[in-house]
């Protein structure tokens, strides 16, 4: 019996120097992490810092300059385009009204009649009465 616990422990002592001689020849030295990190920096892939996470990626794309410029114009005629708080969301332009001024005065009313239509923020949301 001692023989075996004798051999066994001599087995499991050499399977754990045989790991750890593993692991010794997959860490990197200090001048192949620098050289990893210089060559992140000027990729763009590492960050410092809240601002700038998550990392841009480059993106590559087929358009050429006057094509993104043309779909900008495009989206700004639609509608689609908005700069700044007070324009969110944007507002696709709307087709000309055919009701007159007096038939949206008067769907006005019936709304108002209904409960459909609230005024403030105490109002919200509009409950039927």
């Amino acid at each position: 019996m001692k023989t075996l616990t004798t051999t066994l422990l001599l087995s499991l002592a050499l399977v754990g120097v045989g790991a750890q001689a593993a692991g010794v020849e997959q860490s990197k030295s200090s001048a192949q992490v620098a050289t990893e990190l210089q060559q992140a920096k000027a990729s763009g892939q590492y960050t410092f810092g809240e601002l700038d996470y998550p990392p841009a990626v480059p993106q590559t794309t087929g358009l050429s300059s006057q094509e993104v410029q043309a779909q900008l114009q495009q989206a700004k005629v639609n509608g689609q385009y908005t700069f700044g708080e007070l324009q969110y969301p944007p507002v696709a332009a709307a087709a000309a009204s055919v009701k007159t001024r007096a038939e949206v005065q008067s769907e006005l009313a019936q709304a108002k009649a209904s409960g459909q239509y609230t005024f403030g923020e105490l109002d919200y949301p509009p409950t039927a009465r």
